[in-house]
């Protein structure tokens, strides 16, 4: 889970105004973050599949709104990738 320092500090750097938090490249950086986050715990807990299972949900949500940001507005969709370091 991420912290409110981590949340406060993604929400300012992606979002229109601090407040922002429901935009799409505020929510795409927080699940990049918690995806970052939780990738080193299966690399020792290899067999934690019930945790994998959360992380699998959370990546096909991400990938929901990227394609829905790329659909909308091409531009924002590759400075996002670009920033977060997604993709090519």
């Amino acid at each position: 889970m991420l912290d409110f320092e981590t949340t406060k500090a993604i929400v300012k750097k992606f979002g229109k105004n601090e407040n922002d938090s429901g935009s799409t490249e505020v929510q795409v950086a927080l699940l990049t973050e918690r995806i970052n986050q939780l990738s080193p715990h299966f690399l020792k807990h290899k067999h934690d599949y019930h945790s994998n299972r959360g992380l699998l949900k959370m990546i096909g949500h991400r990938k929901g709104l990227l394609k829905y940001l790329q659909k909308e507005d091409d531009a924002r969709y590759n400075k996002l990738i670009q920033e977060l370091g997604l993709r090519k």
